[in-house]
């Protein structure tokens, strides 16, 4: 209790000393995605993830863009960690309460299991525990293992769609057609429904919130260092520095060819991107938030407008990132992104790294027009 106490002490007197934002605000979003392995002593960034939306709560709505528990989800009651697997979980959900804003989880492969055979499973158990951690504004959609989109109306600028990309690259048992009780439950019927939220949005700027991006310059991308290639255990563990060259450059090469779903390069990614953008081709979305890989990426152009990747939610996890078509901003640092709402102006956003001791610094920012 004392910590608690202590936590949400430090975070509003630290919202004291910083500017507001402006008045006319209409809503706040902070986006941070792959959180899931939280230090135990206290996560940098989750202390500056507090402290960030105690400055306005009430107009503050936290995403969580999957990736909420490492490595495979939340194991079954009784399994073998299970319990290191709520304190994960349990970290980021404590993180928003203390501040007292909202927030939205979305489901990441690792949340399916990792890719496995009892990834359904997992994430219903992982959206259970959310919702019986009775935390106040704080949701895990969309429901049940279901694809989407489920619509989320902020303040009187934003519409907000979450959807669980998982399910179109999942190939174990998933709810689908013709015997679940999901809204959408097919390919088609995604397309559809997205479709019709983002065509019905009236003057509202539409953001797509789910865990795979559409666009990248990091591994998931095809986009592999130098290190990478002679250093490939790094990738495991940090301090495996034993040259492999040649060898090496297989893993980075099947990665390429499309030999994961994860990657851009499959088929069964390759699908599910052109399913959504198909979706957006009457109405583009100002944009589509991401976690997945580690690093923060703002890349401008095509449909959506804006592809933002926010998946450094842990101090020292990061991958390594390139440029790519269209990148206004890339880092290989652990922090998180906002989006101001404001009436009247274009949204603003903004990247803010964090350092290990839980500081936060504005590194890029832009208007999103």
């Amino acid at each position: 209790m004392r910590l608690a106490a202590g936590l949400a002490s430090l975070a509003l007197a630290t919202a004291a000393a910083m500017p507001d934002p402006p008045p006319q605000a209409d809503a706040i979003l902070l986006l941070i995605g792959d959180a899931g392995n939280p230090d135990r002593r206290g996560e940098p960034v989750l202390r500056a993830l507090t402290r960030e939306a105690a400055r306005d709560p009430l107009r503050t709505v936290v995403l969580f863009l999957g990736d909420n528990v490492y490595p495979r989800g939340l194991p079954r009651p009784g399994a073998p960690g299970r319990a290191e697997a709520e304190r994960r979980l349990a970290a980021q959900v404590d993180a928003v309460r203390l501040a007292g804003a909202r927030a939205v989880f979305v489901p990441g492969n690792h949340d399916w299991d990792m890719d496995g055979e009892d990834g359904w499973n997992a994430v219903r158990r992982q959206a259970e525990f959310v919702r019986d951690r009775n935390a106040p504004g704080i949701e895990y959609l969309p429901h049940d293992g279901c694809p989407g989109p489920e619509v989320r109306d902020i303040g009187a600028q934003l519409r907000l769609l979450l959807l669980d990309t998982q399910w179109f690259l999942h190939a174990f048992d998933k709810p689908r057609d013709p015997e679940s009780g999901c809204a959408a439950d097919s390919e088609a019927e995604v397309k559809e429904a997205l479709r019709r939220v983002v065509g019905d949005a009236g003057d509202r700027k539409v953001l797509v919130a789910a865990h795979h991006p559409l666009a990248t310059g990091g591994p998931h991308g095809g986009r592999f260092t130098t290190r990478q290639h002679v250093f490939p255990l790094t990738d495991w563990k940090p301090w495996l520095w034993i040259p492999l060259p040649g060898i090496g450059s297989i893993y980075p090469a099947a990665r390429k060819g499309g030999v994961s779903a994860q990657d851009l390069s499959s088929e069964e990614n390759q699908r599910m991107r052109s399913l959504v953008r198909e979706s957006f081709e009457t109405r583009r979305p100002l944009a589509w938030v991401s976690g997945h890989e580690h690093s923060l990426q703002v890349i401008a152009g095509g449909t959506p407008q804006f592809v933002l990747v926010s998946g450094a939610g842990i101090h020292g996890h990061t991958s390594p990132v390139r440029q790519v078509e269209g990148t206004r901003f890339a880092a290989a640092e652990a922090g998180f992104m906002r989006i101001v709402f404001a009436r009247e102006t274009a949204p603003r956003l903004s990247v803010l790294v964090v350092d290990k001791k839980g500081n936060s610094t504005e590194r890029f920012g832009m208007d999103l027009k």
